[in-house]
């Protein structure tokens, strides 16, 4: 979601992915949402592109990187959207991808160069989040940038690409230019995912389009940096039965079914990523919070993951671990979001914390 503070969770972490998680508390800052627990390493933000490297962004992502005592990790949203930059609710874009006259790719970095410098200066690294769809790609080009919170929200840029080859060049080319402005050491630090939130609104086509896209997006990152750390699929929280159904089925498409891109049998899969959310209520004028359904979900989506033995000892992320899961939402109209003005967003997060520490022990035993 825009604008929103996110921590990752790891789970059974293989060595590679061991040295770069630790756990670290955060806390919510100039309104921006605090998402959870852990990260790869110190904690993880979910941001807007524009967000990103606008004065009170860096001033909030300097403040994390400060208080970390290792590199906190960042996922931006939008990174391929099609704009102007400029920013409003659960927006942003860098106008990386259009098409000349004749449909050849032009691509364009000085909005992306422009956020991953922040990163560089700050001290930052990436959760790298390869979404969503440019405009001249869409199978569904308009309408295209939304006005949240008037009118529909899931427009040209939550549809398919009209051609897979030119995402995967599209791919291709955005990382070859980080890798070439960056470095082989700094990129390859880095995690990559594919999208965000697939199994809802977010993602416009069929669950084996996405699957599609995932394959042709994965190769293409590592074919221009090869030993990436690749996965996803970032979905919702697996205790609806609709969100745990794709997130199995896309586990079991990594692990057994026919790579789109490549035709070999699965795809890379470094790590595992779903999302969490609580439902706070109020009850009698006071806000009560929803942990159980967090916990739930956290819980179900490790039984999930740990029912493939060829993902029992990969690494989960908590994308989104969110209190409630309504970021750009504002509480005059969801007074159930008050929660996040006072001392209750802490408290929650801290036990939140220490339970689903020991969800992680648990299921680490019984993997």
């Amino acid at each position: 979601m825009p604008g929103c503070l996110a921590s990752s969770h790891w789970y059974r972490a293989m060595g590679w992915l061991r040295k770069m998680l630790a756990p670290v508390s955060t806390s919510k800052s100039m309104g921006i949402k605090n998402k959870g627990r852990g990260s790869p390493p110190g904690s993880t933000s979910a941001m807007t592109s524009r967000t990103t490297h606008s004065p009170n962004g860096k001033k909030l992502l300097g403040e994390l990187a400060v208080l970390s005592p290792v590199p906190v990790y960042i996922r931006t949203h939008n990174l391929f959207t099609s704009g102007d930059g400029s920013a409003s609710l659960k927006w942003g874009s860098t106008n990386v991808y259009t098409e000349d006259a004749s449909g050849e790719p032009i691509y364009d970095w000085t909005i992306v160069d422009r956020i991953f410098d922040t990163y560089q200066e700050l001290g930052i690294k990436p959760l790298v989040e390869l979404g969503f769809m440019p405009k001249a790609l869409s199978v569904k080009p308009e309408p295209y940038r939304h006005n949240f919170p008037e009118g529909p929200i899931y427009t040209g840029w939550a549809y398919p690409p009209k051609s897979y080859q030119k995402w995967a060049d599209l791919v291709f080319h955005f990382v070859k230019n980080l890798r070439e402005r960056y470095g082989d050491v700094t990129t390859r630090g880095w995690l990559w995912e594919v999208w965000n939130e697939p199994d809802i609104g977010y993602w416009q086509g069929t669950r084996e389009e996405y699957f599609k896209l995932y394959d042709y997006a994965v190769d293409a990152v590592l074919r221009a940096l090869p030993g990436a750390h690749a996965g996803g699929p970032d979905t919702t929280g697996p205790l609806g039965d609709s969100a745990a159904e794709f997130l199995h089925v896309f586990l079991d498409h990594c692990a057994h079914q026919s790579n789109y891109a490549t035709s070999k049998t699965g795809a890379p899969l470094d790590f595992v990523s779903f999302h969490a959310k609580g439902t706070p209520s109020v009850e009698n004028g006071h806000v009560q919070m929803g942990m159980r359904s967090q916990l739930a979900a956290i819980r179900r989506g490790f039984e999930i993951v740990t029912s493939f033995p060829e993902w029992r000892n990969t690494p989960i992320i908590l994308g989104e671990s969110d209190p409630e899961g309504c970021a750009a939402c504002s509480a005059q109209k969801h007074p159930e979001s008050a929660y996040r003005n006072g001392p209750l967003f802490a408290a929650y997060t801290a036990i939140l914390n220490q339970i689903d520490t020991e969800l992680e022990w648990r299921h680490r035993d019984e993997a």
